[in-house]
């Protein structure tokens, strides 16, 4: 059905198509039944203190101010996450601000953060019970005059309500965010988390989640911070700034972070060099062109335990976790692995 609407879906501009299909979800009219699969146990992993019924999940981005989680767990996904979310509401960048690459199977987005702020956003978890897994993906207010102070006020926030809140430090849409890749300034923020995790006796999992423009020196620091600070787990990777000179599509040149098919082998790669250097210490979350079974299967070779994707969703549309279920299902019986977590890391 997807493939027969979706040329009158990418008529409309790519905000327009988006707030289109969160409108459809919280009709939430579609049948779980309708996306489950035969055999998905092969799929199912325990990780960060959950019992996951599949990897696949659905990135930060999409239900960016946590109105549809529900509705997206019953379309097959593992788990969900919502935001970014920011202590205040705000509305982001100036329109247009995203951009389709149809021929790169991409996309660009200069978004900035647009979400209900965390009062609202709360409160609406609260109310509409969990059905699943759900993530809760923090970050600061553009006009924040301490981006640190803005990260703990999500976690003391959101550590009684989420299954696991991710610390974004990744996006290229806010300025000074990614200089929390610098390994002083990391420690001092997962530092200054930790003191709210002891204060508020939580064991909340703190997620990392990294730029794929991050220097190779960094990868071997970067490690040894999150090590230090006992992060749950690393999610490689958020989008791109640069890697533009493969892309044919007239967009191209649009200011903001790459995602999509482009991304593939470049968080791929990082996967790989991530999975050494932590051995097997801290697990990964693979993000970045996951849009079939064996781009999938790639990235839980290269080391993730879980995956997450959003362009392969906006792309390939609501039968995209179970199409990548039933195929990864296949190639696991192809390979002779009776559950997924077998093939973490097996070609590193």
């Amino acid at each position: 059905m997807f493939s027969i609407i979706k040329p009158f879906i990418f008529n409309f501009d790519p905000e327009t198509a988006h707030d289109l299909a969160i409108n459809a979800l919280k009709l939430n009219y579609l049948p779980k039944s309708m996306f489950e699969v035969e055999n998905e146990e092969m799929l199912s992993i325990d990780l960060l203190g959950k019992h996951f019924p599949n990897p696949i999940g659905l990135a930060a981005g999409f239900d960016k101010s946590a109105e549809v989680y529900n509705s997206l767990l019953k379309l097959g996904f593992g788990f969900v996450e919502v935001g970014t979310v920011t202590p205040l509401k705000q509305l982001g960048n100036a329109k247009p601000r995203v951009f389709r690459l149809q021929e790169d199977t991409a996309l660009i987005n200069r978004l900035g953060f647009n979400n209900d702020g965390i009062e609202i956003i709360k409160n609406r978890i609260i109310e509409e019970k969990k059905n699943g897994i759900i993530g809760i993906n923090i970050g600061p207010n553009k006009n924040t005059k301490k981006q640190e102070e803005d990260f703990c006020l999500g976690l003391k926030s959101f550590f009684s309500t989420a299954d696991y809140i991710t610390i974004n430090i990744s996006s290229p849409n806010t300025k000074k965010l990614r200089d929390f890749h610098d390994h002083k300034k990391l420690n001092e923020l997962l530092s200054s988390l930790n003191k709210i995790k002891k204060e508020k006796k939580t064991k909340v999992p703190l997620l990392l989640k990294m730029s794929p423009d991050m220097r190779e020196e960094d990868i071997s620091q970067i490690s040894d911070v999150a090590l230090q600070n006992k992060i749950s787990a690393i999610i490689l990777t958020n989008t791109t700034n640069i890697n533009r000179d493969k892309l044919i599509s007239k967009s191209k040149k649009e200011e903001g972070g790459l995602s999509g098919t482009p991304l593939q082998s470049i968080s791929t790669k990082l996967i790989k060099k991530f999975y050494k250097e932590l051995n097997s210490k801290i697990p990964i979350v693979g993000v970045g062109g996951v849009d079939s079974g064996k781009s999938a299967y790639e990235k839980i070779c290269a080391g993730a335990s879980l995956l997450q994707l959003y362009t392969g969703f906006v792309y390939k549309g609501p039968t995209v976790a179970k199409d990548i279920k039933k195929d990864l299902i296949q190639i696991l019986k192809n390979e002779g692995i009776k559950n997924i977590k077998d093939a973490i890391g097996s070609k590193v």
